[in-house]
């Protein structure tokens, strides 16, 4: 069996994403991986050729800024990364820049892809989400938060990157037939210092909105985590890759989890949800299967 991984990089040293934890935490599964370096205005280029692994392969692209509706420009690059995956790949294991895998999870991971690699009516693997919020202590647990998403893929043609690149479909819309992964993704993208976060949503802002805009979560300043409507203590450990980082964390935030910020539907959505393990209405970017 081989496994190829891919992620897409720019500016992310100006960004503060944990892209190099991201990479250290898949390289166990795959025997390569893919780095599509966008042209950048900071040293990502040079930051990601210092990652000490002769598993890795950087490709250099430029991104279509003029690309800016509904973020497809993370698309286009996702789907240049995939392109250049090993062709024989049986499984192709995708990692956002901010995302970072368990290595507690690896052995299920492994098991999983050996299981299905040798059925073609799995076509992806699904993980679980953790989306961690103002700190490491807390994980965000409303309804906005996407609870599971599709992060491995067969390695076939007509499988692209979907929409802002969040998952994956088959001919530009069929959901992909998938199967669990047994593996949880640790969501970073909102755990930053607030002046970092900024300028990570500053940047990010440009793929789905006009200047103006963006020039408006600029003058704003430092982001504000305290309008959160729904959060929880984690209870778990950190992957291990990313427990040098959290060391040296240089903010404090602090939440009270028993206050929600609820309408009285969502409050009743939400409790639904806890008591039950049902989501009434959530939106699926995938078909689960019994393989």
């Amino acid at each position: 069996m081989f496994v190829s991984g891919f992620t897409i990089a720019r500016n992310v040293v100006q960004g503060d994403y944990p892209l190099r934890e991201a990479v250290e935490s898949v390289l166990p599964l795959v025997d390569e991986m893919i780095i599509a370096v966008g042209k950048s205005e900071d040293e990502t280029l040079a930051y990601v050729r210092s990652f000490p692994s002769s598993k890795i392969r950087i490709i250099e692209t430029e991104w279509d800024d003029s690309l800016r509706k509904g973020g497809v420009v993370l698309a286009v690059e996702t789907n240049k990364a995939l392109d250049a995956c090993n062709p024989a790949a049986d499984w192709c294991l995708y990692i956002q820049a901010d995302e970072c895998l368990h290595e507690t999870d690896y052995p299920a991971i492994r098991q999983a892809m050996e299981q299905h690699a040798g059925n073609p009516a799995v076509e992806g693997l699904l993980f679980r989400y953790l989306h961690f919020y103002g700190s490491y202590d807390y994980v965000a647990d409303s309804r906005r938060w996407y609870r599971h998403e599709v992060r491995i893929i067969r390695r076939n043609p007509d499988i692209r990157s979907y929409m802002d690149a969040q998952g994956f479909r088959k001919y530009g819309k069929e959901k992909l037939r998938v199967c669990d992964s047994g593996g949880t993704v640790y969501h970073y993208g909102w755990v930053k210092h607030p002046e970092a976060q900024t300028q990570k949503l500053v940047q990010s802002s440009r793929f789905w909105h006009a200047d103006d805009y963006v020039q408006e979560i600029a003058d704003a300043g430092s982001f504000d985590y305290s309008g959160i409507d729904s959060l929880r203590h984690f209870e778990g450990r950190h992957p291990q890759v990313m427990r040098e980082r959290i060391a040296r964390i240089n903010w404090a935030f602090s939440a009270d989890p028993t206050r929600k910020r609820f309408g009285f539907k969502q409050r009743l959505l939400y409790v639904i949800e806890k008591l039950s393990g049902w989501r009434p209405g959530e939106f699926r970017n995938f078909k689960r299967i019994r393989p």
